[in-house]
């Protein structure tokens, strides 16, 4: 499979994963860190980065 920039910031930039229920949500790493980002599932505030392949 062929990799290029489009692709993986598309996949991968500004991508966190809930650690509870494990949906994913596109914001700012700023946000993140600053705590102002909920789950829209489960309301929790642990986000982590999704993992790259």
């Amino acid at each position: 499979m062929v990799k290029f920039p489009e692709a993986e910031a598309r996949l991968f930039e500004d991508v966190f994963v809930c650690r509870k229920c494990k949906s994913k949500i596109r914001t700012t790493n700023l946000r993140v860190l600053a705590g102002k980002v909920n789950c829209r599932k489960c309301n929790g505030k642990a986000l982590r980065p999704i993992k790259k392949k």
